[in-house]
């Protein structure tokens, strides 16, 4: 594992927003919803695809909170325009498992 200065991690914009709608992404290679995910009034609403679908359906998917890297450059998937990189853990069998608040916090609070 490498390290990194502790402003490394500080460049990194994480942030907390909800998700506000959950469509199917046929166009995708591997199986993914494409995602609009509201991250607060500076932000505003983001686009986003995430391979989710082994876990979660698109209505489980609706006003949930999740965790958002915003300062990504934005990447063209497909006919989607990736704004943010949603934040999930892997587990053994390829089934990523989001990360959450495991409280409600205001969108667009930056994990810090």
């Amino acid at each position: 594992m490498q390290t990194i200065e502790w402003a490394d991690f500080e460049r990194i914009e994480l942030r907390a927003g909800t998700i506000v709608e959950a469509l199917d992404f046929p166009e995708a290679r591997k199986p993914a919803w494409r995602l609009k995910v509201d991250f607060g009034p500076e932000l505003g609403i983001r686009q986003s695809s995430a391979q989710i679908t082994a876990l979660y359906s698109k209505e489980q998917l609706l006003g949930k909170q999740v965790l958002g890297v915003v300062n990504f450059p934005v990447k063209q998937i497909g006919p989607v325009r990736s704004e943010c990189l949603i934040t999930g853990f892997y587990r053994d069998d390829g089934a990523v498992v989001l990360a959450v608040p495991d409280q409600a916090v205001p969108n667009g609070a930056k994990l810090g």
